[in-house]
């Protein structure tokens, strides 16, 4: 029933009276994926109670025959700090309770894709069993499906620093709708999931009355350490005092990035210090690892009088822009800016016309940065202004303090010509290596050339040349740079110039005295000419000469005609290759009539002599009684007078051979006595 209950949820859970409980949305942070527990490894976690909820199919990569559900769940979220192994034990106050679980890599991800990504799993255990569970030692796999055979404790995954990580825990007791709750720690393992950082403030600004700051933290800090009357904070000098404090993000998660405090009076324009104390709640500020940030710690900040906030700069601006980012030192309300982008025009080198305009990251109706996008790129260098006027919505821009800035002001900008990367380059054929020529012209301001030479080679200078020491299709690539400008180009070369002397000879390099043979130029390359020399003093100047017989050898050792092949190609390279040609002193196949094998070097062997042209040869030899003490079909396989390396005694042996004439085609079958003489 376990495992089925995992198939079947609904259907158990309506037997147990509190199906409709089980199926409904989960409402309670930390039973979401998006409203994680923050997890640090030096606590244990205790929950109390489990609401019902939940009950969203979870893929289980390993466990496809089931379907498996977050049922009860509550998540965990935590950073890796340092690589290793991570163990944890989860401990049900009531033994009875069946708690599963499965963990997820969700590093850059939404959290919510653990429903549908099977390749965010990292481990899981859904084992039917009850009682503690986790990833520990004891386990053997980083997987363990549903059902009583498996363990309640999976091995410890391996988990990777710099990356985040959300650990499942589902309450699987379909007929215990009551839960005790159970305690969640971590240990064991060789990883770190501790944030090794101290929290800190980072900044603070008032807004434009004066009477709300707002305080940057340097890493999120625990929503609950936070006291909402403000008394974790004062000002230095002490002109205002803080009533009240609330948290962004605090009413959907547990930590929060950044601060709103309110005052009980606007700050006059001026240099002032915030300064963070022990609260009401007898702290300062709590990261998710208890770390709190140090008492008496400040940061500064400035009040400034109500003025229209200037344009500050233009984010440098890049190769051929079609689009100017105009920053500005305080936000800018997105609504006062005119779409059609009116509210500015540019001046300078060339003619360009502002087209539209645009907030750039607009959040709560503010940004700080406003994008102009032009008619046409700007692809050649030149001095141009951009500057602000009153555009058709009768405003120029308005910041957050409803101050407009001046019409007439302007920021001056630069741009730089476009570069090419087309290149010039001349190849020079070599006998031992080609040579590549090139260059480039340098043009509008290139400071920087990268050239590659195929897998071969990489240079830097303008213009010079490289050695090629293979042929074939080379790719030749070069990125040019004028320091705001780039460009690549490559091309093809084709280095056909490969000369290789090769030939064949037939039927073979060993050769019966009657026997004509054939040579066959197989040489690679343009070839232009061919020069034959055969060994014998003759010599010829065709690509495939005529058949050819060598004169019959003067010894029984034969005679070996170093035969070469001497090619030249349309650029004069030459290049020689050579074959020994054997010329037999007989081809005659016979079996000698007596064989000595004492090892001295004279007539030790019994086999088929010159058996060159003999195909599909078949040659056995037996003793008096009729055995078979030899065989073989390589008539170069000899026998040596032994049997299983025993010496055979003298005597007298028959010997049979069969062979097909090469030439003739006809079939001989032979029969014979030898004598063995030790």
């Amino acid at each position: 029933m376990i495992m089925l209950r995992r198939i079947l949820p609904a259907f158990f859970l309506l037997l147990s009276g509190y199906a409709e409980c089980q199926i409904q949305a989960c409402t309670t942070l930390g039973q979401t994926p998006q409203t994680a527990f923050p997890v640090c490894g030096l606590d244990t976690f205790h929950q109390e109670i489990v609401p019902n909820c939940g009950n969203i199919p979870v893929p289980v990569p390993g466990c496809n025959d089931i379907t498996y559900t977050d049922l009860n769940p509550f998540w965990y979220k935590f950073t890796c700090y340092q690589t290793g192994t991570l163990g944890f034990l989860i401990n049900p106050v009531d033994q009875n309770d069946d708690y599963d679980w499965q963990l997820f890599d969700i590093t850059g991800r939404n959290p919510n894709d653990v429903y549908t990504d099977r390749s965010l799993f990292v481990a899981a255990n859904w084992s039917g069993n009850t009682g503690k569970t986790g990833a520990s030692a004891a386990g053997t796999t980083l997987v363990n499906c549903a059902g009583t055979a498996y363990p309640t404790f999976s091995s410890m995954p391996v988990i990777q620093q710099g990356r985040e990580y959300i650990l499942l825990l589902s309450h699987f007791n379909t007929f215990r709708p009551g839960q005790a709750g159970y305690s969640l720690s971590f240990g064991g393992g060789t990883s770190s999931i501790v944030d090794p950082v101290k929290p800190a403030m980072l900044s603070a600004g008032a807004n434009c009355s004066g009477e709300v700051i707002n305080i940057g933290l340097n890493k999120r800090v625990k929503c609950s350490s936070l006291a909402t009357n403000g008394s974790d904070f004062k000002i230095s000098p002490s002109v205002a005092t803080v009533i009240g404090a609330s948290g962004t993000d605090c009413s959907n998660s547990f930590d929060m990035g950044s601060i709103m405090l309110t005052l009980d009076k606007p700050l006059a324009a001026g240099d002032y210090s915030l300064i963070i104390q022990n609260g009401s709640d007898s702290s300062t500020l709590l990261d998710n690892c208890n770390n709190n940030i140090a008492p008496n710690s400040s940061v500064p900040f400035t009040v400034y009088p109500l003025a229209p906030t200037p344009m500050d700069s233009i984010i440098p601006v890049q190769c051929a822009p079609n689009v100017l980012s105009i920053y500005f030192r305080k936000p800018i309300r997105c609504n006062s800016v005119a779409d059609n982008g009116s509210d500015f025009v540019v001046t300078g080198s060339y003619p360009v016309s502002v087209v539209s305009a645009y907030s750039d990251s607009c959040i709560g109706g503010l940004s700080s940065v406003i994008k102009v996008k032009l008619n046409k790129p700007i692809q050649n260098a030149g001095n141009f202004s951009i500057t602000l006027k009153t555009g058709s919505d009768s405003n120029t821009v308005l910041d957050d303090c409803a101050q407009e800035t001046p019409a007439g002001s302007y920021l001056d900008f630069i741009t730089a010509d476009t570069v090419s990367a087309n290149f010039d380059y001349n190849v020079k054929l070599g006998c031992v290596f080609d040579t590549l020529f090139y260059t480039h012209n340098g043009k509008n301001g290139v400071t920087e050339w990268d050239w590659n030479f195929d897998t071969s080679g990489i240079s830097h200078a303008r213009d010079s040349f490289f050695l090629f020491k293979s042929y074939g299709t080379k790719r030749i690539m070069l990125r040019t740079d004028n320091g705001v400008c780039s460009d690549s180009s490559s091309v093809n070369i084709v280095l056909d110039n490969e000369l290789v002397s090769r030939f064949n000879v037939s039927p073979s390099a060993e050769l019966c005295p009657e026997d004509l043979i054939q040579f066959t130029d197989s040489s690679i390359g343009r070839i232009s000419s061919w020069y034959w020399i055969f060994g014998d003093g003759s010599a010829g100047s065709v690509q495939n000469p005529s058949p050819k017989k060598y004169p019959p050898p003067p010894t029984r050792n034969g005679r070996v005609y170093p035969a070469a092949l001497v090619v030249q190609n349309d650029i004069g390279c030459f290049d020689t290759s050579y074959r020994m040609i054997k010329v037999l002193y007989n081809c005659y196949i016979a079996v000698p009539g007596a064989f000595t094998p004492n090892g001295d070097g004279l007539n030790d062997y019994l086999y088929p002599l010159n058996a060159y042209k003999a195909d599909n040869l078949e040659f056995r030899v037996f003793n008096r009684w009729g055995q078979l003490v030899f065989e073989t079909k390589d008539w170069t396989k000899k026998w040596d007078g032994k049997i299983n390396g025993n010496p055979q005694a003298p005597g007298t042996y028959v010997w049979m051979l069969r062979f097909t004439n090469r030439d003739t085609g006809e079939l001989f079958s032979q029969k014979g006595t030898t004598v063995l003489i030790r």
